[in-house]
């Protein structure tokens, strides 16, 4: 028979005193209830620390369960659930906006593109399903930087370089960025990423409030756009359509 790996078993056990009351826990705590030397115990801490399945509190010097562990725990729903809720939704808001509709979720650091419906028109189009977009310049990757610490992290971990003159890089004015959006419920992106091609996206939440995708329409600027600012009734139209992906997850209202 295979002999267990020591210090997953010890780390395994760490988790699960982390996760067994709301306080936080000390070194010499969590050392003590596991009957591990303080060095021992300070090692795995540093290591699930590293990985961002603990958190370290900075005035307290005592750990708590990380955005990493309760992402994996709480916010990985299948992706296809996710794409399956979306389908009607994402069908009714393309036809009402005549723009197209993307459904985006975190991946590695960026936004993965899970379901894409196409402008309902007759122009040449390219399924996107499967592509990659930045977190940092576009609606759906603020909307998830806004609203998940783990997209947060790594949006502000990677290197966020302009695609037009328009792109917020600084890291104080995208905070900004992630307030506002967090203050009105969507995210805009005007030629942020694309010369002449505006979006905007809002989030989807699933039964325990965890955000788990954003969705939004994509067009053109001077269709999405009037006297320089988005559409009202474009800004409605997809927080409707997020909020009602989000009911049929159990999300309620948001």
């Amino acid at each position: 028979m295979a002999r267990n790996i020591q210090s997953l078993e010890r780390a395994a056990a760490m988790l699960r005193l982390l996760a067994g009351g709301e306080r936080r826990l000390g070194l010499s705590d969590i050392a003590s209830s596991l009957g591990l030397a303080k060095g021992t115990a300070h090692g795995i801490l540093r290591t699930l620390q590293q990985e961002g399945f603990v958190e370290q509190d900075d005035a307290s010097g005592r750990y708590q369960l990380g955005a990493e562990l309760l992402r994996l725990g709480t916010t990985y729903l299948d992706v296809h659930e996710l794409r399956a809720r979306a389908l009607v939704w994402t069908d009714d808001l393309a036809r009402s906006s005549g723009e197209s509709v993307y459904l985006g979720v975190l991946h590695q650091q960026g936004v993965l593109i899970v379901h894409h419906v196409f402008r309902p028109d007759d122009s040449r189009q390219v399924l996107e399903i499967g592509a990659m977009q930045p977190l940092h310049s576009t609606a759906l990757g603020k909307v998830l930087s806004a609203y998940d610490p783990v997209a947060h992290s790594e949006a502000m971990e990677a290197d966020r370089k302009p695609f037009t003159d328009r792109t917020v890089c600084g890291p104080e004015e995208f905070e900004h960025i992630l307030d506002i959006t967090r203050a009105r419920g969507y995210a805009a992106d005007v030629e942020e990423t694309w010369e002449g091609v505006a979006s905007v996206a809002a989030p989807i939440h699933d039964r325990r409030r965890m955000p788990v995708g954003s969705v939004g329409i994509t067009g053109a600027v001077e269709r999405l756009c009037r006297d320089g600012e988005l559409r009202p009734e474009l800004i409605a139209a997809v927080r409707d359509c997020a909020r009602a992906v989000s009911r049929d997850l159990g999300g309620g209202r948001f």
